[in-house]
């Protein structure tokens, strides 16, 4: 009933995951895309699934990045395939499966200049991108990311903006895509783009470092921050008549804070564009029985805006969580090679 009440709501609901089991069961529920990363990946890998996949790859002579990746890929694919008669229904405004790209380009410590990292996202782009039509590529909204943007649109490529916390870096990144996208060679009538504001991690860095914020303040900042980024991205692209919709992915919507119900931030958001949920919060609005009303352009309080306002600083707090973030990123990738290298020696072939 709560998924159901969700999605009559206006919201889209996509899936944090890829793996197979879950895709069809949370297609059933009326799950209408999804999203894959490299810890998502290594979860699989770590159950046992594609041990006979491995297998075959390691008897090609595949070395472990390759094999991550192709089944990285192949993983995507099937999930595609999946949600494919929901593209076509929608004509290419649904139904699409996220691909990250290498998360080891922002790891700290990589010795590459932030162009030859933008370089190495378009090549990358457009490599995973090739002849998929319900792809999304997602790249983070970094300065290397945010420059390889408008060549990417520029090329066809379906984008989805990840690692997004302030409304400094929506508003880099989408004038990055729209200046690309209008350079398409083949017009913008399929043009589509998705940004990623993450949420609860928000949520959980004012909670450690702003412990002076109210109550009533404490924990709506994420929301807060969500909202007015959705708020703005819905006027800028009101004017623009194109065919497709340019929407915000509510990303990072697991409860994070004990006092946090399960349903705390889909509650809250619901009414318009993409959440995109973990597993366990869409298991656990499976088991509520709750409807849901609009809430996406319901705003907190005045006095609780200008409190947040007054005390958070945006720029430190988007500096510590893009620093966080991707690293993130790049621990589950390298724990992703960490554990097909082991599989290399439980398959027999160390």
């Amino acid at each position: 009933m709560s998924i159901e009440s969700l999605l009559a709501s206006g919201s889209k609901l996509w899936l944090d995951s890829v793996g197979p089991e879950e895709v069809a069961a949370n297609v059933r529920r009326g799950i209408t895309g999804a999203t894959s990363n490299p810890a998502i990946i290594e979860g699989i890998v770590e159950k046992g699934g594609l041990d006979a996949r491995i297998g075959e790859l390691l008897a090609e002579g595949r070395d472990d990045s390759e094999i991550a990746w192709t089944i990285t890929d192949g993983l995507v694919r099937d999930a595609q395939r999946v949600f494919a008669p929901i593209f076509e229904r929608t004509r290419g405004d649904d139904g699409y499966v996220s691909f990250e790209l290498d998360p080891l380009l922002e790891e700290a410590g990589n010795p590459l200049a932030v162009s030859a990292r933008t370089a190495k996202y378009v090549e990358l782009g457009k490599r995973w991108s090739a002849g998929h039509a319900n792809r999304m590529i997602k790249v983070p909204a970094t300065a290397a990311g945010i420059g390889a943007m408008g060549a990417l649109a520029e090329a066809g490529v379906t984008l989805n903006v990840t690692l997004l916390f302030t409304l400094d870096q929506y508003r880099a990144a989408r004038e990055a895509l729209w200046a690309g996208a209008r350079r398409r060679a083949d017009g913008l009538d399929r043009f589509k783009s998705v940004y990623s504001i993450f949420i609860s991690r928000v949520d959980v860095y004012t909670d450690k470092h702003l412990p002076g914020l109210s109550e009533a303040a404490q924990g709506m900042v994420g929301l807060l921050n969500a909202k007015e980024l959705w708020k703005e991205n819905e006027a800028f692209w009101a004017d623009k008549k194109l065919p497709l919709r340019q929407e915000v992915i509510f990303a990072s919507t697991g409860k994070k804070l004990d006092w946090q119900a399960a349903d705390y931030y889909p509650a809250n958001l619901a009414g318009s564009d993409i959440q995109t949920n973990p597993p366990e919060t869409l298991d656990a609005l499976d088991a509520m029985d709750k409807k849901y009303g609009r809430t996406v352009d319901v705003m907190p309080e005045r006095a609780v805006i200008d409190e947040i306002r007054a005390k958070v600083d945006f720029a430190a707090m988007r500096e510590t969580l893009v620093r966080e973030g991707t690293a993130k990123f790049s621990r589950p990738m390298r724990e992703l090679l960490e554990r097909i290298g082991r599989k290399r020696g439980e398959l027999g072939e160390g």
